[in-house]
């Protein structure tokens, strides 16, 4: 009993602690969001794995069972418990999942990652610091988007479940489309500022009455 009492506390403790890269644009984020048309936010604190593995070999099927299945073709992503495997190359993808699966509060998917791996040929690197989630969402989500994105985005095109590797407003980002009108943007944090302005920026327009 002491013990879980003890482990709560640090728990708590490692929460309270904590400040995402873009908190300090939450007020902004809400101010701009228009319910049912375009909406931000951030999804913080997320738990992310970086992994370099061939997924034919001993040490990737190793993983897949950990994670739920390593994608095989470009944009592909695999989703099983919350936790989603994004293809990145050939031999790299990235895991995201949600904040409790990290070590920090008491999560082991990292740990897990680890040992699968083993002593085989491959990487597996803690990278839930190097980058956050924005979830962009609405009717106007894609517009906002295709003014910085290189990327075709009509939906004949990009489907929901496609992550892929790309710029927005020259910053470099990972692009999920998760949902059929939900994009989530993943930006190293260094970029968090700078594109979270350029995205609220974006969705100004549609602040407007249309004019008919």
């Amino acid at each position: 009993m002491v013990e879980t009492a003890a482990a709560t506390a640090n728990t708590n403790g490692v929460r309270e602690a904590r400040r995402s890269p873009a908190a300090h644009l939450a007020g902004i984020f809400e101010a701009a969001s228009l319910e049912g048309i375009v909406e931000i936010r951030e999804i913080p604190f997320q738990t992310m794995a970086g992994i370099r593995v061939r997924r034919d070999s001993d040490e990737g099927r190793r993983v897949a069972s950990v994670t739920g299945g390593l994608p095989a073709a470009c944009g592909e992503v695999v989703e099983r418990d919350g936790v989603a495997t994004l293809w990145l190359g050939p031999a790299e993808f990235l895991v995201v999942a949600p904040e409790n699966a990290h070590e920090s509060l008491g999560g082991d998917l990292v740990p897990a990652l680890v040992e699968a791996l083993g002593d085989g040929q491959g990487q597996v690197v803690d990278l839930s610091a190097n980058r956050t989630v924005f979830e962009l969402s609405g009717v106007r989500a894609r517009d906002v988007l295709e003014k910085g994105c290189s990327l075709d985005l009509h939906p004949r095109v990009l489907k929901a479940g496609t992550a892929l590797s790309t710029e927005i407003g020259h910053i470099p980002v990972i692009l999920w489309k998760s949902g059929e009108d939900t994009f989530k943007v993943l930006p190293r944090a260094s970029f968090t500022d700078f594109l979270g302005r350029w995205l609220v920026d974006g969705m100004r327009e549609f602040a407007s009455p249309e004019v008919p």
